[in-house]
């Protein structure tokens, strides 16, 4: 894993509070895992039917009968529980879950959020993502700032298909972490090393400063 992802990571695990019940999506968010402190007593939802995800199994002890949404081979803690997939998405969709962190392909000043349609590549679906961003009480992107290319990820308005409007809450970048408000994008952290300036260079969408401005 790069050291910027590293660092997306690490910070998205310390939005947790003690007792919440959050599901990592696929990609980058499954890393989360490795970076929640067992006494932290957060459990980890699975939509493919499983609360209580642990960190990622040292090579060689995988068990294929144990899997992430996303097929990666996962560990379960003690404690954890299996269930069909009814039951997972009862749980999703009956406002049960208190954060969920996802990628995203884009996300607008409007905290709408397109993570589904890759253009000029066929895709099966947007799978459960539809379901987390609107039954979930938090809804943290976690990705990186900008395309391969170095375009915006964070525009003014998404131009991709939508997976939901008004539905994110934070981003966390290797550059910064941000808070969608009613009055537009919040940078309240900032990477060592990184300055203002340069975030919004590469942030098609206005930044607001917080007046309380830290580093990540």
């Amino acid at each position: 894993m790069s050291d910027r992802r590293e660092l997306i990571v690490k910070r998205v695990a310390a939005f947790f509070n003690e007792g919440d019940l959050v599901n990592l999506g696929i990609g980058m968010p499954t890393m989360v895992a490795n970076y929640i402190p067992p006494e932290a007593n957060v459990m980890l939802q699975s939509e493919n039917g499983f609360i209580g995800i642990g960190p990622s199994p040292e090579p060689g002890t995988e068990d294929k009968d144990t899997v992430n949404a996303g097929g990666i081979p996962a560990t379960i803690i003690p404690g954890g529980a299996c269930f069909d997939s009814a039951t997972s998405f009862a749980l999703i969709r009956g406002g049960h879950v208190d954060a969920t962190v996802l990628g995203a392909l884009e996300v607008d000043e409007a905290g709408n959020l397109a993570n589904w349609v890759v253009p000029g590549k066929l895709v099966p679906g947007m799978g459960g993502a539809m379901d987390l961003v609107t039954g979930a009480k938090k809804v943290i992107i976690a990705m990186e700032h900008t395309t391969k290319d170095g375009s915006p990820k964070i525009l003014k308005k998404c131009t991709l298909p939508l997976t939901a409007v008004n539905a994110v809450d934070y981003i966390v970048t290797e550059l910064g972490v941000m808070e969608v408000t009613s009055d537009g994008i919040l940078l309240t952290e900032i990477a060592p090393g990184v300055t203002v300036e340069e975030i919004q260079s590469k942030t098609e969408a206005k930044l607001i400063i917080s007046d309380n401005l830290k580093t990540m």
